[in-house]
């Protein structure tokens, strides 16, 4: 070999770095070439499939391609959460998913098709969704401490329900009983209706229960509601406390959320481009009002590495709990 093509070999590697260098650019600049889905893991109707077609309708001109809800409900979120942890990552397959799916389903279930850490990159967490303590009416108590002093006091123990073992409204009262050393049945139930109608029936006597799915039956009367689940009060509650307020535990809370999602690998330009669109779109005004008006709580996202160090913090908060009940790997 020539000393002259020594160089020249050296030089290679440098030009190929270079082109990686600018792929990233030009990545985000061609970004999107089609239409972009959002899978949602849930029917269509429900909370999340709302907000998502609600930022969906912006987030399309933003882009200046169609956005498209898939809506993929089965296996307690894990079927579309699954289907996106395999999809191109090139931004054109997204998916909204929340603590059930993320942080719950890796430590209930056995086996599970993706992996919550690896397969996955957080665009935008932009809701809380809190849960609302509610009591039979006849239950002698009108705040969490009035809950927490009969509790305490009496000598069988009250009964709660859930929509199931290992579900989020499960975990949040165990989560309450354990902070405050209450001794209260589960009752799980096979759905979100029943498990909340059978409080105002007098079968179960409390629960932590969806906001839509319990409003009705609070503004008639049919339920007392003494605490929300969330460090903040919720719009459509006026009057009912923060359990960290009412209970004087300002460090409790225990919520889902609604966070966007993209597989791992996807371009760090088209990520932060993504969640740029996502924070103009979900923290103007009327987004906001609309998904309180949901009874949900909209928040501004935290950068994305603020988003992983939350995300993480749920996964050992819930995984912890799910594991001290012995309900690992149960399904």
């Amino acid at each position: 070999m020539s000393v002259a093509a020594a160089p020249m070999r050296r030089a290679v590697p440098f030009a190929c770095l270079a082109l990686l260098a600018l792929a990233g650019p030009a990545h985000a600049q061609s970004y999107p070439s089609g239409p972009v889905t959002i899978v949602v893991p849930l029917a269509a109707g429900s909370g999340m499939d709302s907000i998502v077609r609600l930022f969906g309708e912006q987030l399309a001109p933003a882009l200046g391609k169609p956005v498209i809800v898939d809506n993929r409900p089965g296996a307690a979120l894990m079927l579309g959460t699954a289907a996106v942890a395999v999809a191109p990552p090139d931004g054109h397959t997204l998916l909204v998913s929340t603590s059930s799916a993320m942080a719950i389903n890796p430590v209930l279930y056995k086996k599970i098709n993706y992996d919550p850490v690896k397969d996955f990159v957080p665009i935008s967490f932009y809701v809380k969704s809190p849960f609302v303590l509610v009591v039979n009416p006849d239950l002698p108590v009108k705040s969490v401490e009035d809950l927490i002093k009969y509790a305490k006091e009496r000598t069988t123990p009250l009964s709660y329900s859930s929509p199931g073992a290992g579900v989020a409204q499960h975990l949040s009262a165990e989560f309450m009983k354990q902070r405050f050393g209450l001794d209260i049945t589960h009752v799980p139930y096979r759905n979100t209706p029943q498990s909340i109608t059978d409080i105002a029936a007098g079968h179960v006597q409390l629960g932590f229960a969806e906001v839509g799915a319990s409003l009705p039956l609070i503004r008639d009367g049919k339920l007392r509601a003494i605490a929300v689940s969330s460090s903040e009060p919720l719009a459509v509650l006026p009057g009912v406390p923060p359990f960290s307020v009412a209970a004087k535990a300002p460090d409790f809370e225990a919520v889902s959320w609604h966070v966007l999602f993209a597989p791992a690998a996807t371009p760090k330009e088209i990520v932060a481009r993504l969640h740029a669109d996502m924070q103009r779109i979900t923290t103007a005004p009327d987004m906001q009002k609309k998904i309180a008006d949901l009874g949900l709580l909209p928040i501004a996202s935290p950068p994305v590495e603020g988003i992983v160090s939350y995300l993480a913090s749920e996964r050992e908060k819930w995984g912890s709990l799910v594991r001290k009940l012995g309900l690992e790997g149960t399904q």
